[in-house]
């Protein structure tokens, strides 16, 4: 694959040392076991922990809201936050597709501080169903954790600074849609039949990132449509080409190139009942 820039043969050129090239030389992962698919009570405190900042966040604004109703009226006092509730939702969809893209294309299981995340999302494009057999508190801990730890500290500097009510439902919506991202993420791999009422409505609605909008991210060129809180920005940016750009920054400045200008690496490809999931044929969701 070269990339579509077409820039000079630099560009386009194979590297041959390690220190400019991000192919993978560690075997690829295996099927995760059932043990390592389900929530340990760990996961469950880190997203209850994380859920409780959430909430701590946006009862701090509904009582901002709600004493602020008094001076000026309902309508105006809660017309803020929810403005800013939608803006976080917008925002965290472009954030994901940013780290999603990040951890796609940079680093491996050795890099410091993100190296999991890194192993795990490389990991999902050679199993991708895998994500849709994970509990709940499995699949969302680690953002969670991020949240429980950030969001305590964010919202008490935001109400030392005497910080409107707008400004707390943006930190609490932002960081509850970065978290459920990876929960958004599972149903867009998930088999229609089996998701819970209404979010194959909120799929086809453009609410949620959808099955198919998802699947052309697993499918080749593997460089496009990476955010997954409802996709909105997915078109936009593929089609001015701005992850392009960013990767054409960094490989002019490090030398680095990213994964998605290279052919796969074989052992990555994505297993046979794994790309009927992603494609639309949901055998293997069925029978697993």
């Amino acid at each position: 694959m070269t990339p579509r820039c077409h820039l000079p043969p630099p560009c386009r050129a194979a590297s041959t040392t390690p220190a400019t090239s991000t192919a993978l030389s560690t075997p690829p992962p295996s099927r995760a076991g059932p043990d390592e698919l389900r929530s340990t009570w760990a996961h469950r405190a880190w997203t209850l922990a994380g859920s409780a900042a959430v909430l701590s966040s946006l009862s701090t604004s509904a009582t901002l809201a709600a004493a602020d109703a008094d001076a000026n009226g309902a309508a105006a006092a809660f017309a803020a936050p929810l403005a800013a509730a939608l803006a976080a939702y917008s925002l965290a969809d472009l954030a994901t597709g940013v780290y999603h893209w990040l951890v796609d294309n940079y680093g491996d299981a050795d890099t410091p501080v993100l190296g999991p995340q890194i192993a795990a999302f490389q990991g999902h494009h050679r199993h991708p169903s895998t994500i849709t057999r994970r509990e709940p508190c499995n699949n969302l801990h680690a953002l969670a954790r991020a949240v429980a730890l950030a969001l305590p500290p964010a919202g008490a500097a935001l109400a030392a600074a005497g910080a409107p009510a707008s400004a707390h439902a943006f930190a609490a919506v932002f960081a509850a849609c970065v978290v459920l991202s990876q929960q958004f993420h599972a149903w867009a791999h998930g088999n229609p039949r089996r998701l819970p009422p209404g979010v194959g409505a909120m799929q086809r609605a453009g609410v949620l990132v959808s099955r198919a909008q998802h699947g052309a991210h697993h499918r080749a060129p593997y460089d496009n449509n990476y955010c997954i809180v409802s996709g909105m920005w997915n078109a936009t940016l593929d089609r001015h080409r701005v992850f392009e750009a960013m990767e054409m920054v960094v490989f002019l400045r490090t030398g680095v190139r990213p994964r998605s200008w290279d052919e796969p690496d074989a052992a990555w490809t994505e297993d046979y009942d794994d790309t009927a999931a992603v494609a639309g044929g949901d055998t293997s969701l069925d029978t697993q």
